[in-house]
């Protein structure tokens, strides 16, 4: 054994755990100040920004103030100007197509119905011309009264859908109701005229379902 290990002081454990101990607690005092000193930064710069924007707010002039607000204001309500345009031409788009189409499908059913009705013509044509050269012997009988019970109902049906008779006897000829068959020569009527209607026309509403065929005096 030297002589420096015989003059060293003995450590025991228990010395270096307090020592341990004591170093530990130094340091997290230390770090307990420095999260103090941390805090302590941030309530002062919550406390400067308000003065701060108040500082810079002093500093603007009231004029400039008031007009920068103004400008907000007209920009504000030149927005809500072109909305509320905005809004009324599509409200006014979808009012003509809701209309376009209503008058569209009114255009349809009416077509439809037309071309329905133009087929249930020929067979009123063919009640008329029995019922013309209806024999006088059977004229009286039921089966003949059953038959015009059903043309009364089919002309029924077609007066409910708007339907009615072009009946130009005696009028100036019209080429747009009716359709000429014959050019005679008339001592009972006058030039230009319809003499006599060799087949009924037909109208629907405003509408010519079918002209008149007809005899022209000339």
């Amino acid at each position: 054994m030297s002589g420096e290990e015989r003059t060293r002081p003995d450590v025991t454990m228990e010395e270096e755990e307090m020592a341990i101990a004591e170093e530990a607690a130094a340091e997290a005092e230390e770090a307990t100040v420095d999260e103090a000193a941390i805090s302590e930064e941030k309530d002062e710069a919550v406390q400067e920004a308000p003065e701060t924007a108040e500082a810079e707010e002093e500093e603007v002039p009231p004029e400039e103030r008031i007009a920068a607000l103004e400008a907000q204001l007209a920009e504000a309500q030149a927005q809500a100007e072109d909305y509320l345009d905005q809004w009324r031409r599509t409200a006014a788009e979808f009012a003509n197509y809701r209309k376009r189409q209503e008058r569209e499908q009114e255009a349809f059913m009416q077509q439809a119905n037309a071309a329905l009705i133009s087929k249930l013509l020929p067979i009123l044509d063919d009640f008329d011309l029995a019922f013309e050269h209806l024999p006088e012997d059977v004229a009286e009988s039921s089966w003949v009264e059953g038959f015009a019970l059903i043309r009364r109902k089919l002309q029924s049906l077609l007066e409910q859908e708007g339907v009615t008779p072009i009946d130009p006897v005696g009028q100036p000829f019209d080429p747009t109701q009716h359709e000429a068959v014959t050019h005679e020569e008339s001592d009972e009527v006058e030039s230009g005229h319809v003499i006599a209607v060799v087949r009924k026309g037909y109208r629907l509403g405003d509408r010519v379902l079918r002209p008149a065929m007809v005899r022209v005096a000339r």
